[in-house]
C-alpha cells in the first residue's frame, strides 16, 4: 500500500476539472478518486480541502458516512456478500465462510498480505440474479459454490477485473410479464414534440388529468407535485431523478434503466418543460456502477439529436441538460430530502419538512423529485393521453405498475399490471407454491398471510413501491423479520436519537428473542418501541423499523412464541452462565458457587 506522500496529487487535477471544482461535487470527487487509488487518501484529502475550499472535517465526515467509502485500505479487492433475506435464503452466508476459508481471513478484516477483505452488504438490487456479491464494486450475480471458488483463485492470482470472464457480470433484465409501459414503441422525441405542442401548463394539468401518482410508494399525486414545482419562485428550478432503489427486494428501476433509459430522460426533459426546470440530475446508486458509462452514452446521444441541451428540437429557450450522480452505498438516501443533500455534497441525513422540495430543494431552489417509473409512467400518460392511461388500472391507482417479484418462486423478475391485480394472482404467474407470506413494498411495508392473499395492489388497499418478496411453508417469519430489523439498524442514519437507538434497541431484543432468553415482556416492549420511533423518529426510516416485527407478531406469533421462556423477563446478559469457567477451574459446583435468581 502506497504511503502517505506517494500519492500524485497530479492525477487529482482531471477529476476536480470534470466537475469544475465545484464543492456540491464533494460526492462524485471522492467517490472517483477512491476508484482511481482504492481508497481515499489522506493527502488526497488535504488537497481536495484546499482546491475546492472545503473544510477538511467535512470532507471526512461525508466519507464516512456512506459505505462504499473508505478512509483506509481495504484490499485491493474488496468483497461484498449482499446479505438481503432472498441471498440468505439462497445459502450466501455459507458461500461467504467458504471464501472467508479459502482466503485465510475473517468477515469485515483486510488479509495480511493487504490483497482482499470480505463483507456484507445490504441489498444489491440484485434479488432476481442468484445469490450476488460487489467486487470493487461491480456486481457479481449467480453465486456458486463452484464460481466463488474461480473468484478465489482469480483474487489470489491478482487476476484484473477487466480479465474477470464475462459471464460473472452477466445481468439478466427477467421480465416474465410487460404491459403498456414495457411494450411501448414510443421513439426517442415523441414525447416531446407532444409536449411542445401543449405548453407547460397544460402538460401538468395533463398529467393531473392522468391520476397518475408517485410510484415509489407514498402515491403523491404527480401532477401537483410538477404544479407547486412550477409555481414557485426561484432563480432557477431543478428535476431530480430517484434512481437510489435501495428496499430490499425491489430491482425494477434498474431494469427500466436497461431497458427504457431513453424514456426515462423523456419524462424528466417532460418535467423540466413543465416545471421551467434547465437543470436535471439522476441519483443513481452505488451498486448501479455498472449501468454509469451506458446512461451517459444514451445522454450523449439524445444531445447529439437535439433531444437535450440548448434550444431542444429546435425550440427557442428549451433549455435542459442531465448529470448522472452516483450514490455511495446509504439507503437512507432514497428518501428524497436526504438524496438532495447528498447532491449537494454532504452527508444524506434528511431535511426536517417543511418547507418541502418542490419550494426549497437542490441548492433551496424549487426541486421536483420522482423516481424511475414515475417519469417513465408520466412521459407514457402524455403519449396515450390522460384519459386513455386513466382507464388503465382502478378509479385511485391509474396505470400500470411494475412489481419486483423475488423469494420462494421458480420465475423471479419483473412482472408489469394494471393497478387492482391480487396477491393471488402474482403468485400464480410466477409460480409460487406452499406459499406462507408475503412482504409487499419490502421491508417498510406490509407482510401478509394466506388468507389476505385476494387483496389488490393498489393505493386503496396494498400500496407498493414494487417489492414482492415470497415465503414458503418452510421459511422462519422470525427470522426474516430479525434480517430486516439488522437492515434498519444497519441503514439509520444516526441523525435522531429515536431512530438511531430505536433501531439498536429493536435489533438486540431480536437477537434476544434468537438465542432463547426472550419473553412477553419482551414482545410488549417492541409495541411500545414502535410508538416512540412512530411519533418521535426524524423520517420515514425510524417510523417503519418496527413495521416487519408488528406485522410478523400479528399474523405469525407462533414463531416467536416458540422462542419464549416462560419467566415474565430475563436479562439478555446471563451473569452465573458466564461464571461458569471460574467454578471450573476452581473445582467447585456447589449452590454457594451460584448466583441466586434474585441475586442475578
Amino acid at each position: 500500500m502506497m504511503a502517505d506522500n506517494e500519492i500524485h496529487t497530479a492525477d487529482l487535477d482531471p477529476i476536480l476539472d470534470r466537475y469544475a471544482r465545484d464543492p456540491n461535487a464533494l460526492l462524485q470527487v471522492l467517490r472517483e478518486v477512491q476508484e482511481l487509488h482504492g481508497y481515499i487518501h489522506p493527502s488526497a484529502i488535504s488537497y481536495i480541502s484546499v482546491k475546492l475550499g472545503i473544510p477538511r472535517a467535512r470532507i471526512e465526515g461525508v466519507a464516512g458516512f456512506y459505505s462504499f467509502l473508505h478512509l483506509q485500505p481495504h484490499g485491493e479487492y474488496r468483497v461484498l456478500f449482499s446479505d438481503n433475506i432472498t441471498d440468505r435464503m439462497q445459502g450466501s452466508q455459507a458461500l461467504m465462510e467458504m471464501m472467508c476459508q479459502q482466503l485465510w481471513l475473517q468477515p469485515g478484516r483486510v488479509s495480511e498480505d493487504g490483497l482482499v477483505s470480505i463483507n456484507t452488504t445490504s441489498c444489491t438490487g440484485m434479488c432476481d440474479q442468484g445469490l450476488a456479491m460487489l467486487v470493487n464494486g461491480r456486481a457479481i450475480t449467480r453465486l456458486t459454490h463452484q464460481r466463488v471458488q474461480e473468484i478465489g483463485h482469480l483474487i489470489r492470482n491478482r487476476t484484473p477485473l477487466a480479465d474477470w470472464p464475462a459471464d460473472f457480470f452477466r445481468v439478466e433484465d427477467n421480465i416474465r410479464r410487460s404491459g403498456p409501459l414495457l411494450d411501448n414503441t414510443i421513439a426517442p422525441g415523441d414525447v416531446l414534440h407532444a409536449a411542445l405542442a401543449l405548453g407547460g401548463k397544460d402538460i401538468v394539468e395533463a398529467v393531473k388529468n392522468s391520476g397518475l401518482r408517485g410510484r415509489g410508494g407514498a402515491g403523491f399525486p404527480t401532477g401537483l407535485k410538477w404544479e407547486a414545482c412550477r409555481n414557485a419562485p426561484g432563480e432557477a428550478h431543478h428535476v431530480v431523478c430517484n434512481a437510489d432503489e435501495g428496499e430490499p427486494g425491489t430491482f425494477k428501476d434498474r431494469v427500466l434503466l436497461t431497458r427504457q433509459a431513453d424514456l426515462v430522460f423523456e419524462g424528466m426533459t417532460l418535467c423540466a418543460l413543465a416545471v421551467g426546470a434547465q437543470h436535471g440530475y439522476l441519483y443513481l446508486r452505488g451498486e448501479y456502477r455498472y449501468l454509469l458509462e451506458p446512461l451517459q452514452a444514451i445522454l450523449q446521444r439524445r444531445r447529439d439529436n437535439t433531444l437535450l441541451g440548448k434550444n431542444i428540437l429546435g425550440q427557442p429557450g428549451f433549455d435542459f441538460d442531465i448529470a448522472i450522480h452516483m450514490g455511495a452505498g446509504a439507503y437512507i438516501c432514497g428518501e428524497e430530502s436526504a438524496l438532495i443533500e447528498s447532491l449537494e455534497g454532504k452527508r444524506g441525513v434528511p431535511r426536517s419538512r417543511p418547507p418541502f422540495p418542490v419550494t426549497h430543494g437542490y441548492l433551496q431552489q424549487p426541486t421536483a423529485v420522482d423516481n424511475v417509473e414515475t417519469f417513465c409512467s408520466a412521459a407514457l400518460a402524455i403519449q396515450m393521453g390522460a384519459e386513455n392511461y386513466r382507464a388503465i388500472g382502478t378509479a385511485k391507482s391509474s396505470g400500470s405498475k411494475l412489481i419486483s417479484v423475488s423469494g420462494d418462486c421458480p420465475r423471479p423478475g419483473i412482472y408489469e399490471y394494471p393497478f387492482g391485480v391480487s396477491v393471488h394472482e402474482v403468485l400464480q404467474d410466477c409460480g409460487a407454491v406452499n406459499t406462507r407470506a408475503v412482504q409487499v413494498s419490502g421491508p417498510s411495508g406490509m407482510c401478509i398471510a394466506e388468507s389476505e392473499f385476494d387483496r389488490k395492489l393498489g393505493f386503496e388497499d396494498l400500496p407498493t413501491a414494487g417489492a414482492f418478496m415470497v415465503f414458503d411453508d418452510s421459511r422462519d417469519l422470525f427470522e426474516v423479520a430479525r434480517n430486516f430489523v439488522h437492515f434498519f439498524a444497519h441503514e439509520s442514519c444516526g441523525f435522531c436519537t429515536p431512530c438511531r437507538v430505536g433501531t439498536s434497541m429493536l435489533k438486540q431484543t431480536m437477537d434476544k428473542i434468537a438465542a432463547g432468553h426472550g419473553t412477553q415482556y419482551d414482545l410488549s416492549e417492541i409495541e411500545h418501541l414502535d410508538q416512540v420511533l412512530q411519533t418521535s423518529s426524524h423520517c420515514g426510516l425510524g417510523r417503519t423499523a418496527c413495521n416487519p416485527v408488528l406485522h410478523t407478531l400479528k399474523r405469525f406469533r407462533p414463531a416467536y412464541e416458540n422462542r419464549l421462556k416462560s419467566l415474565d423477563f430475563e436479562p439478555a446478559f446471563d451473569l452465573d452462565g458466564a461464571l461458569a469457567r471460574a467454578r471450573q477451574m476452581t473445582g467447585r459446583d456447589d449452590a454457594g458457587a451460584h448466583l441466586k435468581p434474585e441475586d442475578a
